[in-house]
Order: structure tokens, then C-alpha cells, then sequence
């Protein structure tokens, strides 16, 4: 979609190389997060709250996943309980992608967690406000539709000269590349 598009415009301008790739989609994380709905109390109306997974449970780190019990099965009270595997949850970042600009860049050139952690932590800081921009943009316009239009301008308002430039031209670019194979 176009958020990963204009990601990879400004991971492209950043680097100053070409990224081609057919698989430029983030992984997707499976189920999203449902909502949990408050009971209403007197004299208030039905609410819908959205919920976290709880912050204070961490994923096990290089430990094998937790096994829980099933159910018996119906029968003979001696038989053995199924074990079943819990799956941990994805977290969506965008390592992959900075590491294959990386090496086309500098194919020598390695990166550690923590900078990669910062660089994924700017790639969506930079991605938040440019698709703000874009949406106060859409609406002074009085559109419900982000366009490409709406978010070049938003890139021109954000991102300081040159970078603004070398922006607008990788993003036109991925968009062209985008239209012209579908």
C-alpha cells in the first residue's frame, strides 16, 4: 500500500540506490487486537473501548515456547494429556528491508540491534508525520482520500530542501514503477 511505498521512498532517498524488490509488504501479524466492550451502567450507553496486549508479560527470549495442557480427552481417565505449542506474537519493523538497502549500499557494512531499533523507531516517526501532514492536508482540501498528491505535498512541508527533493523523485519513481506493473 502506499505507506509502505512512501516507507521505502524515504529508506531510498536516505541511501541514494535503487530498491527493487517484487516482496515489498511487511509481514503481517496475523489477528488484530479485538475490542472489549464495557457493560453499560445506568443511565450510560454502550461502549467500545480498544485493548492492549498487557504490557508487563515479555516474550521469552531464546527459551522454547511454553507448553500448556489441553483438556482429557473423553474416555479412559489413564490416557495422556495433548500438549499444544503457543505461538508468540509478531512485532511488524522494518529490519528486513533496512538491511537489504544496507547491503546495497555498503555490502561490507553490518548494523547492530540497537541501531537498527533507532532506525526502524525514525522510519515510523517519519512515517507518522508525513501521513498527519497528509491527513490535515486532505481535510483542509475537504477530501476523505489521502492521494499521492496529498502526500508529496506533505513531504515537501516535512522534510528540509535537498532530502525534500531526493524525496519527492524516489517516491514519484516507486509510484510510476508501482502503476506501470499492474
Amino acid at each position: 500500500s502506499s505507506r509502505v511505498l512512501w516507507t521505502l521512498a524515504v529508506t531510498q532517498f536516505l541511501s541514494k540506490q535503487t530498491f527493487c524488490c517484487s516482496n515489498t509488504m511487511p509481514p503481517k501479524t496475523g489477528k488484530k487486537t479485538p475490542a472489549a466492550t464495557k457493560a453499560p451502567q445506568e443511565g450510560e450507553e454502550n461502549v467500545t473501548v480498544a485493548t492492549k496486549a498487557p504490557a508487563a508479560r515479555k516474550a521469552p527470549s531464546k527459551k522454547a515456547p511454553k507448553k500448556t495442557a489441553a483438556a482429557p480427552a473423553a474416555g479412559a481417565g489413564g490416557e495422556e494429556k495433548k500438549k499444544v505449542t503457543r505461538k508468540s506474537k509478531r512485532i511488524e519493523t522494518y529490519s528486513s528491508y533496512l538491511y537489504k538497502v544496507l547491503k546495497q549500499v555498503h555490502p561490507e557494512t553490518g548494523i547492530s540491534t540497537r541501531a537498527m531499533s533507532i532506525m526502524n523507531s525514525f522510519i515510523n516517526d517519519i512515517f507518522d508525520r508525513i501521513a498527519s501532514e497528509a491527513g490535515k492536508l486532505a481535510r483542509h482540501a475537504g477530501s476523505k482520500t489521502l492521494s499521492s498528491r496529498e502526500i508529496q505535498s506533505a513531504v515537501r512541508l516535512i522534510l528540509p530542501g535537498e532530502l525534500a527533493k531526493h524525496a519527492v523523485s524516489e517516491g514519484t519513481k516507486a509510484v510510476t514503477k508501482y502503476t506501470s506493473s499492474s
